[in-house]
C-alpha cells in the first residue's frame, strides 16, 4: 500500500478493516506457493525412491520439521510485521530455536563421529546443490508472501521481507527434503540452514525497495 493511498483511504472516513486481511493473504500465498514449489521438485527433482521406507527413521522427520517449524515461526512473524503498531513480540524465538537445535544436534553427532566419519556427515554426497536447490523450491512461497506483503501496509519493510524469507525458506527446505538423500546432522546444519538464509537475505533486501510505503 502507498502512502498516498492510505492518506486517502483515512480522508474517505472511518472504513472496517477486513479480519485477518494478512493471515488471509499469506495463506493464499501459500495455497499457490505450496504445490508450485512441489512441483518444482516432483518434475526437476523427483522425491527419493525410499521415501516411505525413511518415513519411519527419526532423522528424517528432524529434517523436514525443523523447517516446517521455521516457517510456522515466520508466518506469525510476517503477519504482524504487515500492520502497522503490531509487535512481533516472541515470534523471532520460534524461528531461532529450531536452527539452534539443529546446531546443538550436530555438534553433538561430530563429538561422537569417528575422525575419518566427520568430513563425509559434514558435506554429504550433494552439498553443492542443496543449498540453491532449497532457494530455488522457496521461490513460488517467497514470491507469494512478497506480493501479500506488498499489498498491505509493513512498516518495517526489511524485516517483513526477511520473515517472507524465513517463510519461503522454511517452506523450500521441507519440500526439498523429500527428495535429499542425506539424513545426517551435521550437513542438515550447515547445507539446510545456509539455503534457508537465502530467501531471508534477499527479502531484507528486497523488502526496503518493494515493501517501502
Amino acid at each position: 500500500m502507498k502512502t498516498d493511498d492510505l492518506v486517502a483511504l483515512l480522508a474517505a472516513g472511518p472504513v472496517a478493516a477486513p479480519r485477518r486481511a494478512a493471515s488471509r493473504r499469506l495463506w493464499l500465498a501459500l495455497a499457490v506457493g505450496v504445490p508450485l514449489s512441489l512441483a518444482i521438485m516432483f518434475v526437476g527433482y523427483g522425491p527419493r525412491r525410499d521415501l516411505l521406507a525413511v518415513l519411519f527413521w527419526p532423522m528424517f522427520w528432524v529434517k523436514l520439521l525443523f523447517p516446517l517449524a521455521i516457517a510456522g515461526a515466520a508466518f506469525v512473524m510476517a503477519q504482524r510485521l504487515a500492520r502497522p503498531g503490531v509487535p512481533v513480540r516472541r515470534a523471532w524465538i520460534g524461528a531461532a530455536l529450531p536452527v539452534l537445535a539443529i546446531w546443538m544436534l550436530a555438534v553433538v553427532a561430530w563429538i561422537d563421529a569417528p575422525q575419518e566419519a566427520r568430513m563425509p556427515s559434514l558435506m554429504g554426497q550433494t552439498w553443492r546443490v542443496c543449498t540453491a536447490s532449497i532457494a530455488l523450491m522457496a521461490l513460488p512461497v517467497f514470491a507469494g508472501a512478497m506480493a501479500a506483503l506488498r499489498s498491505l501496509a509493513p512498516t518495517r519493510p526489511a524485516l517483513a521481507g526477511a520473515a517472507a524469507g524465513a517463510l519461503a525458506g522454511g517452506v523450500g527446505a521441507a519440500v526439498y527434503a523429500l527428495h535429499c538423500p542425506e539424513l545426517s546432522a551435521p550437513f542438515i546444519a550447515v547445507w539446510y540452514v545456509s539455503g534457508i538464509a537465502v530467501p531471508v537475505l534477499v527479502g531484507a533486501l528486497l523488502g526496503r525497495r518493494l515493501l517501502r510505503w
